[in-house]
């Protein structure tokens, strides 16, 4: 049983999720390792049931108190940029856990992925699945991930799904002489997506195209 929901069936099997691989090529996806992992990560077992059977649509489901999976070339597209043109980072620091997908397809790629959750109860419904999918390389906390995961050092990849008017100096403080960090800015009417690069001359920033995500909020909710 365990093995079949894996796996998957009907909406949520291999099949599903192959054509779901077809359209992400055709949206301009070129990585051939995001592609694997987008193809072979159970995508629907990172939603509430009622909702599994629409996990592979491109769109963005909700994930309960007001948040939502992105949808899958949003996905796709903040990990190849991650990564493109340089060895996988090392170490990712992902601001926004949310329901724990993308910092599956994260830990697949990359040796080490910390993981910040400002709501408790996504927190914990994360760790839960990633532990399911026995993806030891991932450190969840439940945090507030505007300000980072101070003390662990410098991260060569930063990856945030919520979106601040303006990127945290505290991020930027985090992130490791010829790392990258990639996030929306913006505000509940405009946002872009982003990404900076840090030289030794500085921080470098580049814009790559409209988006919409959650803002990026502060503080900690530990209620249930």
């Amino acid at each position: 049983m365990e093995t079949l929901q894996l796996s998957g069936i009907g909406m949520t099997s291999q099949r599903t999720r192959d054509r779901m691989v077809e359209r992400l090529e055709a949206q301009g996806i070129r990585d051939s390792a995001v592609l694997e992992v987008m193809g072979s990560t159970p995508r629907h077992l990172f939603l509430d049931e009622a909702l599994a059977h629409r996990a592979y649509e491109d769109c963005a489901l909700p994930i309960g108190h007001q948040q939502t999976l992105s949808q899958p070339y949003i996905v796709a597209r903040m990990t190849e940029l991650l990564l493109a043109g340089r060895e996988p980072p090392a170490r990712v620091l992902e601001i926004g856990t949310g329901s724990g997908y993308q910092t599956a397809i994260l830990a697949r790629l990359v040796a080490q992925v910390d993981s910040i959750e400002r709501i408790a109860a996504l927190y914990q419904r994360a760790r839960e699945r990633l532990q399911r999918l026995k993806l030891y390389n991932v450190r969840l906390r439940l945090g507030d991930g505007s300000r980072g995961w101070a003390g662990q050092g410098c991260y060569q990849g930063i990856l945030a799904a919520a979106a601040p008017s303006r990127v945290p100096a505290e991020l930027l403080a985090q992130l490791a002489l010829g790392g990258r960090l990639v996030m929306p800015v913006g505000s509940s009417a405009e946002q872009q997506l982003i990404v900076v690069d840090r030289h030794e001359q500085g921080f470098e920033q580049t814009v790559v195209e409209p988006v919409r995500f959650v803002p990026l909020l502060g503080g900690v909710m530990r209620q249930q």
